[in-house]
């Protein structure tokens, strides 16, 4: 087992642009992931660990998790300095793995059922909504989320935090709108768009059919198309005085409706 004491390291050195550069994730289809249950995640998915890096010490307990890896996956224990390094969190688990990119083409979308609940996401920008975005995708169980134009890419370490690794736990595409929404018309799927512009209460619909739920940026919702190709526009009923909300709140509410349409809550 090879032992990593300097952040001078030139593989380090690799990993360290790794981290910080969605440039060099998309040139060498790598990406990082810190902390036990996130790994977990990804040892239960399809994702390849091509290393897990671990501190050895008395106070950090990794057994378990290295225990769970398969045995040819190559294992290196490092400094706590290098660690620290590498590590995007403030609070310390002590073992990182390097991990390979997927495929996230909406060509290998498979569905276990003719009535599939789709969330798509049209341009968010901010990694903190697109982890709470998918945490609730995977709260609610849906069958595929569907990124569209996407504005960052899905491995940035922030989003992987956010999501608390729920990266790894939604069946996920990424694609332009324009291609999704032939994607969704193509399989039958009734889109639905949450937008102010000729709506619909969100409630009055029936998602119990095959369905995507549609939501934009805050700052510009989503794009004509989305309105264009609708199956119906919706909107959430404001009582306040702002005429809006979080995305990734007013997704959920959406979503979690459809889910108590199909008796699943």
């Amino acid at each position: 087992m090879k032992n990593i004491s300097s952040i001078q390291n030139s593989y380090i050195k690799e990993l360290i642009k790794l981290q910080e550069k969605s440039r060099e994730r998309k040139k060498k289809q790598l990406f990082l992931v810190e902390g036990k249950r996130e790994i977990s995640l990804v040892i239960d998915s399809s994702y390849k660990i091509k290393t897990v890096l671990f501190i050895n010490d008395n106070t950090i307990d990794n057994e378990e998790i290295l225990n769970q890896l398969p045995k040819d996956i190559e294992r290196i224990e490092i400094s706590k300095e290098v660690y620290e390094k590498l590590a995007y969190r403030e609070t310390t688990e002590g073992i990182i793995a390097v991990v390979q990119s997927i495929d996230f083409s909406l060509s290998n979308l498979k569905f276990n059922t003719p009535t599939p609940l789709i969330m798509v996401m049209e341009g968010i920008e901010k990694p903190g909504n697109i982890g709470a975005m998918l945490r609730t995708a995977d709260a609610a169980n849906v069958d595929a989320v569907l990124i569209a134009n996407p504005k960052t890419d899905l491995f940035n370490p922030n989003i992987i935090r956010s999501s608390v690794g729920c990266v790894f736990t939604n069946q996920i595409a990424v694609d332009s709108s324009e291609n999704i929404i032939h994607f969704l018309l193509q399989n039958n799927i009734n889109i639905y768009s949450a937008t102010l512009q000729n709506s619909n209460a969100y409630h009055k619909e029936d998602y119990t059919k095959a369905s995507a739920i549609v939501v934009g940026t805050e700052a510009t919702g989503l794009t004509e198309i989305w309105r264009e190709k609708a199956t119906q526009n919706i909107n959430i009923p404001m009582q306040g005085k702002i005429d809006s909300m979080n995305v990734s709140v007013a997704c959920a509410i959406a979503v979690f409706e459809a889910k108590r349409q199909r008796n699943f809550i």
